[in-house]
């Protein structure tokens, strides 16, 4: 862990522009990484917080495939709304790239020439799965079959998502091409490898010993899982058509690996800020003074941990990073979130369900976070966090603070006299605040700084409450002054410690009380006072912090998701084959009958079975049907159906039924009835 660094260089990992940004991304990475880039800004420490567009790779051209467009449109269009979703959002970069840059294109080729000229790549000629129909080798992504780990039968050529595993395509049970549905062939091709293994003992020195204390848990242990089962070189080059040019000769038709590319993608976003910035940016990439941290998804960890810094290493000139605080998964209502299966909460969709409300979903993700486990976003728990915690705790407090201040003194701050024990323990609590946050922050717990942020809030509500300025003003107004230039103290103290957590609320607050910025973190802590008497506070047309939510506007995000499963159901179901032909002849001895259910009750001792008579035009009978745990007796009286009325009778439980109701199953496989949707009478027929 590098003890005072010169200058911070921040990076959140890349984005696919095959998609838009969803809330597990947020939870997952850019809200931390956005946390910690803003707290380290307000303690005025140089910061490059990097990013931008991961566009190339087999999940572009995927997409570009299905959606019958180049990749190129593709890019273009999700680099346009996550662009605007992250500034919509106020994550604060510093720079925002795209891989498709030019000075990506050649910040990349420069890396990997490097290397190859320093004879750090294996070329080899391997078997790879080839898809002779479509006349094609297959990237991994365009490869599925049956995980050989956990029998997973739905398992990607690079990723099992169920189990977590790391693949290569040849590793798959049974593979078939997602382009064309075949079976594809081993082919031989010539490709250039990363040798991990020659990395070993470098990183079990730099990662299992030397960060064994410092480096969170889930990540160190799943570096320690991979090194200890033993790291293989690794193909840096593809055999795609969408990419960067691998730059060496005997090449052609080859493109740089996306994982290769991709993190190389931070140094070129880094080049890009530089420039325009007027900065030189090597000390932020080589200069032993600066602290690198990646802000990832646990899906990325062997990117980051394994291969980046061997390929850093390999290279020579660069830093490695100090840590790489990756989280764990976000589920959405219980279930795994699926961009392919729209399972997810859109953030440009969010943004427009709820707008003005970034900083609530800010700061429901982040008392929520997957730190080191996996957690789950529901919409009621949403709710409850803004009305109970936001509202009823933060807004609440600086509503009754602002409205006071405006009634008693209209608006001006008061001159306060003796300050009592409460007082004095009250504005010593308020200024240890800044050191308990920032030691929360600096070691990546953003849950944990932001409880105590809350804690602050609730002190403040809590002294007010206590001391009752509202009622106190009739009898001892001098004493109000005092109780409420504590309180402003403590709204000043919100103002800027919430600025990392939210900062649209911070802007709010700043605005507010007209401080124009000029409260900085670590002044909480150091300055007598951080609003002085006799300041003006803003008291007109100041709306509450935050605004309750309602449970219909919950209700609407719960309907979009349950109609969101029930268009998956739908898509995913599977038709069963069609059974053996027959002849008209064998149709026609089925005697199907219109017909309406009189009475229906419940077989004793059977969980299934109703009983049921029936008028099938012909007469009434006895039915058994098995449908007991779909509907109740009392919803199917009345309803018309289809009976397949000469069906040799069967006794079940002592009963005989005497013919059959005919059903089908829905999108969610729920039972229905089949029944005509004309006024057809009893005893027609079906032919």
């Amino acid at each position: 862990m590098i003890q005072n660094p010169k200058r911070y260089t921040i990076t959140a990992a890349l984005p696919y522009t095959n998609g838009p940004i969803h809330i597990g991304h947020l939870a997952g990475v850019y809200v931390p990484a956005d946390i910690y880039s803003r707290y380290l800004r307000l303690q005025n420490k140089d910061v490059a917080f990097i990013c931008g567009s991961d566009e190339h790779g087999v999940a572009i051209s995927m997409k570009a495939k299905k959606e019958g467009v180049t990749p190129q449109e593709v890019i273009d269009k999700y680099d346009g709304i996550i662009r605007k979703s992250f500034s919509d959002f106020g994550i604060s970069f510093d720079n925002y790239s795209r891989t498709s840059a030019k000075v990506h294109h050649d910040t990349a080729s420069e890396f990997f020439r490097t290397l190859y000229d320093k004879g750090d790549f294996i070329e080899e000629v391997t078997e790879q799965l080839y898809d002779a129909k479509a006349n094609q080798f297959l990237a991994d992504r365009f490869v599925v079959g049956t995980c050989p780990k956990c029998d997973n039968p739905e398992a990607y050529g690079d990723q099992c998502e169920k189990c977590g595993s790391t693949l290569n395509a040849t590793d798959l049970i049974n593979p078939k091409s997602t382009i064309t549905g075949e079976t594809p062939i081993l082919k031989e091709t010539k490709h250039w490898f990363l040798p991990l293994d020659r990395y070993s003992d470098f990183l079990t020195e730099w990662i299992l010993v030397g960060h064994k204390n410092d480096w969170k848990p889930n990540v160190y242990g799943q570096v320690k899982s991979w090194i200890d089962g033993g790291l293989e070189p690794r193909a840096v080059t593809r055999d795609l058509d969408w990419g960067i040019d691998v730059p060496v000769e005997g090449a052609e038709g080859k493109k740089l690996y996306v994982w290769f590319d991709a993190p190389i993608g931070y140094i070129s976003s880094t080049k890009e800020w530089a420039a325009r910035e007027g900065k030189n940016w090597e000390p932020y990439w080589k200069d032993e003074e600066t602290k690198l941290v990646h802000f990832i998804g646990k899906d990325n960890i062997v990117f980051h941990c394994i291969i980046f810094p061997a390929m850093l290493k390999a290279e020579g000139s660069y830093i490695l990073p100090d840590n790489v605080p990756a989280n764990e998964f976000l589920n959405l209502e219980g279930n795994k979130l699926s961009t392919s299966k729209n399972w997810a909460v859109w953030l440009h969709e969010y943004l427009e369900d709820f707008p003005d409300k970034q900083d609530v979903l800010r700061y429901a993700l982040t008392a929520n976070a997957p730190e080191t486990q996996d957690n789950d976003f529901t919409w009621k728990s949403f709710q409850t966090r803004n009305n109970s915690e936001l509202a009823d705790n933060l807004g609440n407090f600086v509503n009754r603070v602002v409205v006071l201040t405006q009634k008693f003194y209209n608006g001006v701050i008061p001159q306060p006299n003796d300050f009592n024990d409460v007082d004095d323990k009250a504005l010593a609590e308020l200024k240890a605040y800044p050191a308990v946050i920032a030691s929360s922050i600096e070691r990546y717990r953003f849950r944990e700084a932001l409880n105590e942020l809350m804690n602050l809030a609730r002190m403040g509500n809590k002294y007010l409450a206590d001391e009752e300025p509202w009622k106190k003003i009739k009898t001892d107004p001098e004493r109000v002054k005092t109780q409420m230039y504590v309180a402003l103290q403590i709204t000043t103290a919100l103002s800027v410690l919430s600025e990392p957590f939210l900062p649209f609320t911070a802007k709010k607050l700043n605005d507010i009380l007209k401080l124009n910025n000029s409260i900085q973190w670590d002044d909480i802590a150091n300055l007598e006072e951080l609003i002085s008497p006799n300041h003006v506070i803003e008291t007109e047309k100041v709306d509450v912090l935050f605004n309750k939510i309602e449970d219909s506007e919950i209700q609407k995000q719960i309907d979009k998701l349950e109609a969101t499963k029930t268009a998956n159901l739908a898509e995913n179901k599977q038709v069963e084959p069609q059974k053996d032909l027959i002849q008209f002849d064998d149709f026609a001895k089925m005697d199907i009958r219109i017909g309406t259910i009189l009475e229906a009750e419940k077989m004793p001792k059977a969980n299934k079975l109703l009983v049921l008579k029936v008028d099938t035009g012909i007469d009434v009978r006895t039915i058994v049907s098995g449908i007991a745990e779909s509907f109740s007796p009392e919803e199917i009286i009345g309803k018309r159906v289809s009976v397949l009325a000469n069906l040799a009778p069967r006794a079940l439980r002592g009963v005989e039924s005497q013919g059959m109701i005919l059903m089908t199953t829905n999108a969610e496989g729920k039972l229905v009835f089949v029944n005509p949707d004309a006024d057809a009478p009893n005893g027609a027929t079906v032919n």
